[in-house]
């Protein structure tokens, strides 16, 4: 009877024991793919140039528009020649590192509200890319919400992004 008891024991120990050791490499394991996964979004947001940590502005903007990006009808993508475009608003932002720059997506009232927003971040982002690219610092560009183009404009006039130098 008494080694019966001492059995018991043992083996309620050692599953003590096991559950204890279980619970703790699961911690260590939790721990390390939290760390790489964490290392891995670091390594893309560099990859990303910042893009995806840009500020938002919202309301009247103030200050000079020193170039505009066309886009074609649903795509996000710069259009071939843009950096051609770009050039002048490059320079123009080199030029007074003292002021921030703001871009300005634009979309027109026709389709869905939510993707035309989307559509117009997307290119907004696309021309911040283009613009870190060309060695303008990240930190200096923020993105001013999505604008509706409104009145009989040009078609291109909705598809377009604004950069804008504030104060």
């Amino acid at each position: 009877m008494f080694d019966q008891e001492d059995e018991g024991t043992r083996i309620g120990v050692w599953t003590a024991l096991a559950v204890v050791f279980l619970v703790v490499a699961g911690l260590i394991g939790g721990l390390a793919i939290r760390a790489m996964n964490a290392a891995a979004v670091g390594d893309g947001a560099q990859a990303a140039a910042g893009t995806e940590a840009l500020a938002f502005v919202d309301g009247p903007l103030e200050g000079e528009v020193v170039g505009t990006v066309y886009f074609a009808v649903g795509q996000a993508v710069l259009p071939d020649g843009a950096l051609v475009a770009l050039d002048k608003a490059i320079q123009a932002v080199k030029d007074a590192p003292q002021q921030r720059v703001v871009l300005s997506g634009f979309h027109d009232a026709s389709g869905a509200a939510a993707l035309n927003a989307e559509l117009a971040k997307a290119r907004a982002k696309a021309v911040s890319a283009a613009l870190v690219a060309e060695g303008v610092d990240a930190a200096r560009i923020a993105l001013r919400k999505p604008d509706v183009t409104l009145g009989d404009g040009a078609a291109p006039e909705a598809r377009r992004v604004e950069i804008r130098l504030v104060e």
